[in-house]
């Protein structure tokens, strides 16, 4: 598989994003290998707090919240998905399927053998961490879902979502930060906005950032969605505790916390939040206010 790797100069200076990077390598399936960047701090004693980020943002989503949760004790893990962040980004959009992203997670998770997880997972973080914790559920203890969903394409994912999709296939060029910035409702600094189109130094590197929108399933026949439908099944037995912490201003997942917490039985008797002056990417609203949530959620 061919792919691009963004050059390590692209990365310095960032604002609050002062963490060492780990790599591990992953199989492409096709017989190579792909690097996957990871943040890891904290104690390695700590059982591990997984934060998941979706599209098209990178682990700098969480740097507000990283601290915090070191602060109280736990062991966190951030990846980069494959196409993003600091990890390899393959080249060819055809490279970019929803099945090989939980592939390379759960190999980054069984590399590492993290155990005891407490899934924080906010977006695609949502479509591919509620995979893993349903597909390996003794490694995972509780899980905090923000801003997200996992679509069976069962359901009309509402105009929000599809004016996205076809906005993010028609626009000549990605303007990754700016993306960001509209699904904030706080107004992000230069300097952050760089920061976002940082992993993107041209437009080859957004294959990935490109295709996403295209991978959330939308039909009842797509490629991820008996897969997705299998994962439903074990949530809905899910009895270990499970939190939505949504925002209050995401109109792409706005009712989806009502929907888990009707159908997902670890949902019942947990204090539910709805966090306020949040946009779609509320890590980068109220971050502090959700590292808050998980760390009072563990504890």
């Amino acid at each position: 598989m061919e792919f691009l790797r963004t050059d390590d100069s692209c990365f310095e200076n960032l604002p609050d994003y002062n963490f060492n990077p780990n790599y591990l390598m992953v199989d492409d399936n096709e017989g190579g290998q792909l690097r996957v960047h990871y943040l890891d701090e904290g104690s390695q004693q700590a059982a591990p707090i997984l934060l998941m980020h979706g599209e098209p943002s990178w682990s700098f989503l969480y740097r507000k919240m990283i601290p915090i949760l070191v602060q109280a004790g736990h062991r966190v893990i951030v990846p980069d998905l494959i196409g993003f962040g600091r990890s390899d980004k393959p080249s060819k959009r055809s490279d970019y399927t929803y099945q090989r992203h939980v592939d390379w997670m759960t190999s980054l998770v069984l590399q590492l053998d993290l155990k005891n997880i407490t899934l924080v997972c906010q977006d695609w973080g949502g479509l591919i961490g509620l995979r893993l914790a349903a597909e390996n559920t003794q490694r995972y203890a509780r899980i905090v879902a923000a801003n997200t969903m996992l679509p069976t394409g069962d359901h009309d994912p509402g105009e929000a979502f599809k004016q996205w999709q076809k906005y993010s296939q028609e626009v000549p060029q990605l303007a990754i930060g700016n993306l960001i910035q509209g699904g904030t409702t706080t107004e992000l600094s230069p300097a952050v906005i760089a920061a976002y189109n940082a992993p993107f130094p041209e437009e080859k590197y957004k294959e990935g950032a490109r295709q996403f929108p295209l991978l959330v399933p939308t039909s009842p026949d797509d490629p991820a969605a008996d897969k997705n439908r299998a994962a439903w099944q074990v949530l809905v037995q899910w009895h270990k505790p499970f939190l939505t912490a949504f925002s209050d201003s995401d109109p792409i997942t706005a009712g989806g916390d009502k929907i888990m917490q009707k159908l997902i039985p670890g949902t019942k008797g947990q204090n539910h939040i709805t966090i306020k002056n949040g946009g779609h990417f509320l890590q980068e609203d109220q971050g502090e206010k959700l590292a808050k949530v998980v760390v009072d959620f563990i504890a």
